[in-house]
């Protein structure tokens, strides 16, 4: 397989397409989860405002003991 077939596919077909859009979709989510948790450990001392302030990695779920067992 040289490089003009993997860039017809890629570049001229609706499924190397949805490749491209699926490869930029998951490579985007990795930056921002990674970016989310350097900018967490950064600012951990931060007040934390609210009490009902929701958290995308549920850092601050079961704080009082009781959980999954309700």
């Amino acid at each position: 397989m040289d490089f003009s077939e993997i860039y017809h596919f890629l570049f001229e077909t609706v499924p190397g397409i949805a490749v491209l859009v699926g490869v930029g979709l998951v490579a985007s989510i990795l930056v921002c989860a990674v970016l989310e948790l350097k900018t967490r450990r950064r600012f951990r001392h931060r007040d934390e405002g609210a009490p009902d302030e929701w958290s995308i990695f549920g850092d601050d779920d079961d704080e009082d003991g009781e959980g999954a067992a309700r």
